[in-house]
């Protein structure tokens, strides 16, 4: 049975309601990500970088699942009754594949919905608004930040993702722009030891002339057509 390597960007999530770096010329929700996304933003001004992060947690709690995450979620499942393996690595700090059903992520970028202390270093959960005053639950320390990786910082579970593609038998990115690394990087991974690669995009990525099969349109139409498709065929 095969394994898969799925890799996820903004696109996923954008028929949710979720802006994309790219919407607006290049500003996210309104903001110049250099402003509120780098740890030297937030050494400059905290306050701003956390009523940033208030908006859009506010914001994705009124968000929901689309199409395209629960045929990822049902995916998921039926691989696993016929003993494959799924791996959802998604650069979207959203809780949308989880809140479809999905198990397998790897959030590489971090999530929306936890803080983390940067005295004691403990991870919360956290869906409220949040403060350069707001102690910590373990420490007390005012030290909290959102548990994103900001631009600068290194991605998480890289290791594990390099050992997925090692193993995996299909890569398929769905939603990225293929400009951002190292999510970039995955196709020429995979390629390099013969694995068939698939986009499934709104439009052509940065890096489309790496993947062995693309497929255009809404994620939300193209995402649960391949994944029909891909069932029937095992």
């Amino acid at each position: 049975m095969k394994n898969y390597v799925i890799l996820s960007g903004a696109g996923l999530s954008a028929e949710s309601g979720l802006a994309t770096f790219r919407d607006s010329g290049g500003l996210w929700e309104g903001h110049d990500p250099m402003a509120v996304a780098t740890p030297e933003a937030f050494a400059r001004d905290p306050d701003l970088v956390q009523r940033f992060y208030n908006e859009r947690r506010a914001g994705l709690l009124g968000a929901k699942p689309n199409a395209a995450h629960k045929a990822l979620a049902k995916f998921e499942q039926e691989i696993a009754t016929k003993g494959g393996t799924v791996l959802l690595v998604t650069q979207n700090v959203d809780d949308l594949l989880e809140r479809a059903g999905a198990k397998n992520i790897l959030h590489m970028h971090g999530e929306l919905f936890k803080i983390r202390c940067t005295q004691c270093h403990d991870h919360f959960l956290w869906k409220q608004d949040l403060s350069t005053q707001t102690p910590c639950p373990s420490c007390k320390a005012q030290s909290l930040r959102p548990a994103i990786v900001w631009f600068g910082e290194m991605p998480l579970y890289m290791e594990e993702i390099e050992r997925a593609l090692l193993k995996a038998d299909l890569f398929i990115s769905i939603g990225t722009s293929g400009s951002v690394y190292p999510a970039a990087g995955f196709v020429d991974m995979a390629r390099a030891r013969g694995t068939d690669c698939i986009e499934l995009n709104l439009e052509p990525s940065d890096n489309h002339h790496l993947f062995t099969k693309t497929i255009y349109g809404p994620a939300g139409d193209i995402v649960p057509r391949w994944v029909e498709e891909e069932l029937k065929g095992i």
